[in-house]
């Protein structure tokens, strides 16, 4: 017989397969843009006005990480 608290993990992948998988990219995912906002950021500070559309694509990028991530928590599964 298995323990319960393994039976219950093993019911709770089987509902949402690779969901730590899933929140390790959006981690990764989210981090790399976080860095890369801060790349541009000071891009855009040190005068490089054309760094503003790659800075906007990475705010974006976090921003949908986020809420991939908070999709994902919510959902008990």
């Amino acid at each position: 017989m298995l323990d319960p608290n393994i039976k219950n993990r093993l019911k709770a992948e089987i509902a949402s397969p690779y969901k730590g998988l899933r929140q390790f990219i959006y981690i990764g995912m989210g981090a790399s843009g976080l860095i890369g906002a801060f790349v541009f950021f000071f891009q855009i500070l040190a005068g490089r006005n054309q760094a503003l559309p790659n800075f906007a694509l990475q705010i974006g990028i976090v921003a949908i990480m986020a809420l991939l991530w908070k999709w994902e928590r919510k959902s008990k599964t």
